[in-house]
């Protein structure tokens, strides 16, 4: 595996992860970028940052969503990635505040498709994803990164599992994580983002032509990085 892991970094290629949400694309991501010593962007970290700025700020809640108002407010929104050593994976900042934890919740879960919608946020935040691979050496995870962000990555990827399969690791993770909620609320959320990231008018959830589906409803995380290990040698 040593050896493999050399040779896949050779020569630094673009690796776009895409798929739908709970996959344990970040999981996946994360632990590939370590492993060829690759910069990881976890994008869906980018707009539940947004999403989080726009709550605190009373921009979007239960039944309203300034979105013209939020569009406005664009360039007061910094979002970087600082690495944690002690967690061995890079921290969300918004406007140089640690926002890691706070982004998790299955609030902001529940707004961040809709905020993902809109076109300007998008543009934004695609805009700093791209300027962050001009170097290549990266894992990107998200939604559209192959077919928006990185359309001529050497390496795509696109995950998925049953909804049910994933409901069920959404609830376990936000369980440990200290929140009270249930199963049917979780898989609830799942479903609808589902729908929302399928069937937006800018840059919907789709795999790219030319992307490799993993379907890991049955697989362990080693299986799935020793498969994506030997993906990227044979693209490197």
């Amino acid at each position: 595996m040593a050896e493999d892991v050399k040779n896949a970094t050779m020569k630094k290629i673009i690796i776009a992860i895409d798929g739908f949400s709970s996959t344990g694309k970040s999981t996946i991501a994360k632990q590939l970028a370590k492993q060829l010593n690759y910069i990881y962007v976890d994008t869906g970290a980018m707009y539940r940052a947004v999403t989080y700025f726009a709550m605190t700020n009373k921009l979007i809640g239960e039944d309203f969503f300034y979105s013209e108002q939020l569009i406005e407010r664009l360039n007061e929104i910094h979002i970087s990635f600082k690495f944690n050593e002690s967690l061995g994976f890079a921290e969300v900042y918004l406007n140089g505040e640690n926002i890691e934890k706070e982004i998790r919740s299955l609030e902001v879960s529940r707004y961040v498709s809709p905020v993902a919608t809109i076109s300007e946020v998008r543009q934004k935040l695609v805009e700093q994803q791209q300027l962050m691979g001009k170097d290549k050496g990266i894992v990107m995870d998200g939604r559209d990164i192959g077919t928006v962000v990185f359309p001529h990555a050497e390496l795509k990827i696109f995950m998925t599992a049953s909804a049910e399969t994933r409901a069920q690791r959404r609830y376990k993770e936000l369980l440990e994580r200290g929140h009270n909620l249930s199963y049917d609320e979780v898989l609830e959320n799942v479903t609808t983002r589902d729908r929302i990231d399928s069937t937006r008018e800018d840059s919907p959830l789709v795999k790219a032509d030319d992307a490799i589906e993993i379907d890991n409803s049955d697989l362990t995380i080693e299986e799935q990085i020793e498969t994506l290990l030997k993906l990227a040698k044979s693209k490197a």
